[in-house]
């Protein structure tokens, strides 16, 4: 038998392994669903046997799929360390990834992204840009820092920008607030409330800058740099507050506060990776974003990857 399977077949297979869905991993490798299900149907069709099984909402790979699987996971490792150890040669040995974020809820998913890329380019120094920074992309191009983590893309020549994650916003209230009774948060519902946000400048806050502002709504606010003090002060009336729907599931999962959809049609906040533009083709910078948007995809729930 003349073997079909490429690195492309093994991928797919791999990321629906990781993910446990089709629609996830189709996100995760940038292909339509169709076009995954088409290799799948390619696959199966030139072995014989079907790959995958689904029992109701479960989905399961079948003995012969567990072969593949296997074989993935042997093979896409050996392939990723040879990549890495070419560019190596080709760029040097060391390099410096300092990362410099302007959102506080960033360090759920940055922390287990910088773990696995330093198994993965342990030469590499890596840290974060101590403290939180309104002006991130600024700090890099002073050479202070070599990624920002920003939540809208900057006009200008000297910065790639590198696509990671969007995600829902979500309005949070106490679960006995009367605003817990409606579908959705329209502008005006946030007139009568303290407004609970991180100290930032009004145009780093979503809610404000896209909701609020045209609305011309500006509620009294209350500040703190803690996402936990915040749902402590939501969870006691004291105030409502927006966030991303990831950041907060694990208190929603226990009931410890409501959220409800800002406006009939949502609100989404996206991020990016800023890099400097001469520097935005080095292959563990790029590594460094592709874990990041792995990691996020299969950890965080309800985002979704955004495209170049």
């Amino acid at each position: 038998m003349q073997s079909l399977l490429e690195l492309r077949h093994l991928k797919t297979l791999a990321a629906i392994h990781d993910t446990g869905s089709v629609t996830r991993a189709a996100e995760r490798l940038h292909l339509t669903q169709s076009a995954l299900s088409h290799q799948l149907r390619l696959l199966e069709e030139h072995y014989g046997v079907p790959l995958l099984t689904r029992k109701g909402s479960t989905l399961a790979f079948t003995p012969a799929g567990d072969k593949l699987v296997a074989l993935a996971q042997t093979v896409l490792p050996q392939v990723a360390t040879a990549e890495r150890d070419v560019a190596r040669l080709r760029e040097g040995e060391a390099g410096t990834l300092r990362i410099a974020v302007e959102c506080h809820t960033c360090f759920d998913w940055l922390m287990p992204a910088m773990d696995l890329f330093r198994e993965r380019w342990p030469e590499v120094e890596l840290d974060i840009v101590s403290g939180f920074h309104a002006d991130p992309v600024g700090l890099m191009l002073e050479g202070r820092a070599d990624l920002a983590v920003v939540s809208e893309l900057e006009l200008d020549p000297r910065v790639s920008h590198q696509p990671l994650f969007v995600s829902e916003m979500v309005a949070l209230v106490a679960r006995d607030h009367p605003l817990a009774d409606k579908p959705y948060l329209e502008a005006s519902d946030f007139a009568g409330e303290t407004l609970i946000t991180y100290p930032v400048p009004d145009d780093m806050l979503d809610l404000i800058r896209k909701v609020l502002r045209p609305a011309g709504i500006n509620p009294p606010r209350r500040t703190t740099e803690l996402t936990v003090a915040m749902l402590q002060l939501v969870a006691s009336k004291r105030g409502i507050a927006a966030l991303p729907r990831w950041s907060v599931q694990n208190y929603l999962d226990r009931g410890y506060i409501a959220a409800r959809p800002v406006t009939a049609t949502g609100l989404t906040t996206e991020l990016y990776a800023a890099i400097p533009a001469e520097r935005a083709e080095l292959a563990y910078l790029q590594e460094f974003v592709s874990i990041v948007r792995d990691v996020s995809l299969t950890a965080l729930p309800g985002i979704s990857l955004l495209e170049a």
